[in-house]
């Protein structure tokens, strides 16, 4: 099982900017996908954005035109670059690998992001 560690997480004032990155234990195929989700207190997971192996994005309209989602095939990790951050983006921040040929999802552990109003 692949194993993907977060980091990157933090306390950051409204407005801010910060870098996520995720690094996984074993190559990722490009006919697989990455992506960031979030969790904030009291609510259901949802996505941020995703990044296929063709680097296409999908962004949640929430993030849009505020983060950038990266995949660094050579490293094997995936980034996620938030700007004008704001109190609603506060939640636990999870990297994820969808493998397509199985369906499986895995996830990492999280990392809190936390944006003081």
């Amino acid at each position: 099982q692949v194993q993907l560690v977060e980091s990157g997480g933090g306390l950051v004032q409204a407005g801010g900017s910060l870098r996520l990155s995720c690094a996984a234990s074993e190559r990722i195929s490009s006919i697989n996908a990455m992506g960031w989700y979030r969790q904030a207190p009291g609510k259901q997971r949802e996505l941020v954005a995703t990044i296929t192996g063709g680097m296409r994005t999908n962004y949640a309209d929430s993030v849009k035109g505020r983060a950038t989602i990266s995949r660094d095939y050579a490293k094997n990790t995936v980034h996620l670059e938030m700007n004008s951050l704001k109190s609603e983006d506060t939640a636990v921040y999870y990297c994820n690998v969808h493998y397509a040929l199985t369906g499986r999802d895995y996830w990492g552990q999280g990392t809190q992001v936390t944006v003081s109003s």
